[in-house]
């Protein structure tokens, strides 16, 4: 196998802000607290390995988008005022996950990390072709990169109890969608493992998908 890169994406204090995400209308993310200690753990994996570690710190685009824009003037009146304080530590990488001294956290203005960002450049200079991915959110931030990675050519796997989103079955159709571009899904001490395959994808019957809805020739019973 060749050499990997580990990716956590937006792993912020502005998640630690239950008042703030409502305002806006999103909830809670699901299992955060055991999210960030499984993320932590597997930093910690990844560092005494000597896998690279590269952050994605999601920044306000100098103009918002439309969808944006419209999203909070339907919300306005419910937006605290932030200072600027405040606005700065939302930004921030979490504690629990902080990068060390000499690791790369790269700002980012759109879902993908890939979008408008130095991250392939890095990992081609890397040698990197393998890329685990973990952190905010499942469907949204995590899966836009995936997809982004996935069209570069790189072998992608995610840490499914290293990420979370919205709620349980925004999570799990995220990743059964991935599972079915052939992106290994499993709990990430099976990912980084010395010796891990990433097989799953290309051997696992009805991977991502309902047997229910249709079986595949090749697994049928007699």
């Amino acid at each position: 196998m060749g050499s990997l890169v580990l990716l956590v994406v937006d792993m912020q204090n502005s998640y630690l802000r239950q008042d703030a995400r409502a305002a806006y209308g999103w909830p809670p993310l699901w299992r955060r607290d055991d999210v960030v200690a499984e993320c932590r753990s597997l930093i910690a994996e990844a560092r005494s390995q000597g896998v690279p570690v590269i952050y994605s710190r999601q920044v306000s685009p100098a103009v918002p988008t439309p969808r944006s824009a419209r999203h909070r003037a339907g919300r306005a009146d419910r937006l605290p005022v932030v200072s600027e304080a405040e606005k700065l530590w939302r930004s921030q990488i979490m504690d629990a996950v902080a990068p060390e001294p000499g690791e790369l956290v790269l700002d980012k203005t759109r879902h993908s990390f890939f979008a408008y960002t130095e991250l392939e450049p890095i990992l081609r200079t890397l040698g990197a072709d393998r890329l685990i991915v973990c952190g905010f959110q499942t469907n949204v931030c995590v899966e836009a990169t995936v997809r982004a990675a996935l069209e570069r050519n790189f072998a992608v796997a995610v840490a499914e109890d290293a990420v979370t989103t919205d709620g349980p079955d925004l999570h799990t159709g995220s990743l059964n969608s991935m599972r079915v571009m052939y992106v290994e899904v499993a709990p990430w001490r099976e990912l980084i493992a010395t010796g891990a395959t990433w097989d799953r994808a290309y051997t696992t019957p009805h991977y991502g998908r309902s047997p229910q809805y249709w079986v595949d020739p090749l697994y049928a019973p007699n």
